[in-house]
């Protein structure tokens, strides 16, 4: 009995030379604030008790919309060198027909799509040149009558196209992307002015991964790698 009151005169004396033993220890202050409430009884209120469950859940929520904010800037920043090592592979090529196969290898490898489609509108399609591109490069390129790009990114309604379009789609148009249509759920769809007398044109990046791609995401990353590579086909049309 001596040894054991002994002990607890020493937890005692411990304690209270760093209390912060206790009040670092989640658990054991619930605990403690529970033996206090049944001490006290169920007809009476301990409003000290309410207001730190308050507390405690407001710092709960604030911890998780801390974790939110942490995952939402590490995503930007992962984001930005994607985007940034898709710019210095799209500088790379010296010709056009390096261009065409740096997109549709390197740079779909670089921003994780399952396929990317470089389209074209033209006033003549079908022609002998535009037929050999498409043996020669497969999906990567393609060619459309004017017109088809705007209502293929405004589902044919009468509003303005957006610079940027992201949405997830449940049938995936076999026209842009072909043989891997049926697995293509979600798409970004980058709209290109190609300036001068040029037909504008669109950047079809497809993604099989349904949450790759969707309207509450931020666009100013493509934006910029849809500005950059505007400039860049440019200088290989004008060329």
């Amino acid at each position: 009995m001596n040894k054991q009151t002994t002990a607890l005169d020493q937890l005692r004396d411990q304690l209270l030379a760093e209390p912060e033993m206790i009040l670092q220890d989640h658990d054991l202050m619930k605990a403690l604030a529970a033996a206090n409430e049944r001490q006290m009884g169920a007809n009476v209120v301990d409003l000290r008790g309410l207001a730190m469950e308050r507390l405690e859940q407001r710092f709960g929520h604030l911890e998780s919309t801390h974790r939110q904010v942490i995952a939402a800037a590490y995503e930007n920043i992962s984001g930005t060198r994607l985007v940034q090592r898709a710019v210095v592979a799209l500088l790379e090529p010296k010709d056009f027909s390096a261009f065409l196969n740096c997109l549709g290898t390197e740079i779909a490898e670089i921003l994780k799509v399952d396929m990317i489609r470089l389209c074209l509108e033209t006033p003549v399609a079908g022609n002998a040149a535009q037929t050999q591109m498409i043996e020669e490069y497969g999906n990567v390129i393609g060619f459309y009558a004017p017109g088809s790009i705007a209502e293929y990114l405004t589902d044919g309604r009468n509003i303005t196209a957006r610079p940027v379009t992201l949405r997830q789609i449940a049938r995936a148009s076999s026209t842009l992307y072909g043989e891997k249509a049926p697995w293509i759920r979600s798409e970004a769809l980058l709209k290109l002015d190609l300036g001068g007398k040029n037909l504008p044109g669109m950047l079809a990046l497809g993604a099989e991964d349904p949450h790759l791609f969707h309207p509450n995401q931020g666009t100013d990353l493509l934006t910029f790698l849809s500005g950059v590579f505007e400039r860049i086909l440019r200088r290989w049309l004008e060329g």
